[in-house]
């Protein structure tokens, strides 16, 4: 097999380096005594930094049925690590503030009424050490435990009224839910799905917009567990868009199943929801950079608005919250997107700010709006932290 390596490849083994790197040094340290100890603690830490860093390389190798082993082993490992790695540079900083504290009071005071420094015994700073060291591994373990349960509960409903001016009024209260970024594949299965549309069913909603990342796997692998999707129940129907992950996982093959479900789906074309007398256009796009891992076409909004009365109320169904604006401009009055997870996981939950202009939540461009769900299920680490799921219900008004 070819060695594959990216520049999102490369930031990851980076990380992974410096993360093990700063475990050895906090934890092993401090807690392990003995060489022999120490040395099998490396080599351990060692093999998984390869494992972090050489991930995708080694599923390319492995035989097919150890793939979810190790994509299971791999992540998990990765969401704890970052959990004991967090832990720890919390524990540091405080006691780094502490300490800066001190020598400042210290500075403050003058030298008659200034206490004379007491030699500090080295048992005791040893057993200091270890006694943080062994708490910030406890919070880490405590703060990847709370992330796993996170991600695998129900996710939290948020409905949300959207004015519509162009809406007509027979379709006033017209509900919508939002499932996206599900990731079925290696830990996300029938069960979980099953789970999902029973609460989103419970919603009562008069559509299903599933707007993207719905499989990290192929057709004859997951295929049993996105079955859930067809006990989908609404007055219109369920509808589809590609995210950037199904068209890793086979587009076409999925589109394909997907129709099998009687779920349809919306590549770069819209309909129309309601009947003759009230209805709007529910227009979808393919993901906007999906695409371009495969060479094929993607996002196209002027092929999805083809023929289309600018004078009509329309829902804009894309996974990526990109060209909003530029959507607002063209007619949309709502868009529908996902994507982001709301970062999924502190500390990105804080930088995914500096990469999308909306992350989570409903945004406004003038007469339109945009909601971005944090998702319904997760990537990578089985873990949300800072970041539930959640299940959107937007109810249209005039």
């Amino acid at each position: 097999m070819p060695f594959r390596l990216s520049s999102f490849s490369m930031l990851i083994g980076l990380g992974a380096v410096l993360g093990h790197l700063y475990l050895y040094r906090r934890l092993v340290r401090e807690l392990v005594r003995g060489r022999v100890g120490r040395l099998v603690a490396m080599v351990v830490l060692g093999l998984l930094t390869l494992l972090l860093g050489l991930r995708r390389t080694l599923l390319d190798a492995v035989p097919e049925q150890y793939e979810r082993t190790v994509t299971v082993a791999t992540y998990t490992w990765m969401g704890v690590a970052l959990c004991l790695v967090l832990a720890l540079g919390a524990f540091d900083l405080v006691r780094a503030l502490l300490a800066l504290s001190r020598r400042l009071q210290q500075r403050r005071a003058t030298p008659l009424a200034a206490p004379s420094e007491e030699p500090i015994d080295p048992e005791r700073r040893k057993f200091l050490g270890r006694a943080l060291a062994g708490g910030a591994a406890l919070a880490g373990g405590g703060l990847a435990s709370y992330g796993h349960w996170r991600a695998f509960a129900p996710p939290m409903v948020t409905e949300v009224a959207i004015r519509i001016p162009k809406l007509p009024r027979a379709l006033d209260g017209l509900s919508i839910v939002q499932l996206t970024d599900i990731h079925v594949g290696p830990f996300i299965q029938r069960r979980f799905m099953d789970e999902l549309v029973r609460q989103a069913n419970a919603l009562k909603p008069d559509l299903f917009a599933i707007t993207g990342d719905l499989v990290d796997g192929d057709v004859p692998t997951l295929g049993p567990s996105v079955a859930a999707l067809r006990d989908l129940r609404s007055r219109y129907g369920s509808y589809f868009v590609t995210g950037n992950h199904d068209y890793y996982s086979g587009d076409v093959e999925w589109t394909t199943f997907l129709q099998s479900l009687d779920i349809q789906s919306l590549r770069n074309r819209h309909v129309r929801i309601g009947d003759a007398g009230a209805s709007l256009d529910l227009v979808g796009v393919d993901d906007w950079s999906g695409w371009k891992r495969r060479n094929q076409k993607g996002y196209d909004l002027d092929l999805a608005l083809q023929g289309r009365d600018p004078e009509r109320a329309a829902v804009l169904l894309a996974h990526q919250p990109a060209n909003f604006k530029v959507a607002a401009e063209r007619g949309m009055d709502l868009q529908i997107s996902g994507h982001t997870h709301g970062g999924q996981l502190v500390p990105m939950t804080l930088l995914i700010n500096f990469a999308w202009e909306h992350v989570a939540g409903l945004y406004r461009h003038q007469d339109s709006h945009i909601y971005v769900s944090r998702g319904c299920g997760f990537w990578g680490p089985p873990m949300r932290v800072g970041s539930p799921p959640e299940l959107v219900k937007l109810v249209l008004t005039t």
